[in-house]
């Protein structure tokens, strides 16, 4: 039986990291990525809605107010009656 005493079990403390220790770290890199897939989003929205902003004020102004279908002069007429 000595022969077998230092033989390494997975679930020993000598092992180094338990499964635990794994699990926890692997949740823990999961969620650092999944944050700076977030981040990475959020800046290239950031980025777009900027661009789009420029682009408004270097274009014409928008005299339109509310929504354009909304004026009687863009209203289709029926032809059903």
């Amino acid at each position: 039986m000595a022969e077998n005493d230092d033989v390494n079990n997975d679930d020993s403390p000598a092992t180094g990291e338990s499964r635990g220790d794994r699990a926890r770290k692997a949740q823990a890199a999961r969620e650092a990525d999944r944050k700076a897939k977030a981040a990475a989003k959020l800046r290239e929205n950031l980025m777009r809605r900027k661009g789009q902003a420029r682009a408004r004020r270097a274009g014409e102004a928008d005299d339109t107010q509310g929504l354009p279908a909304s004026t009687p002069s863009a209203a289709k007429s029926d032809e059903s009656s």
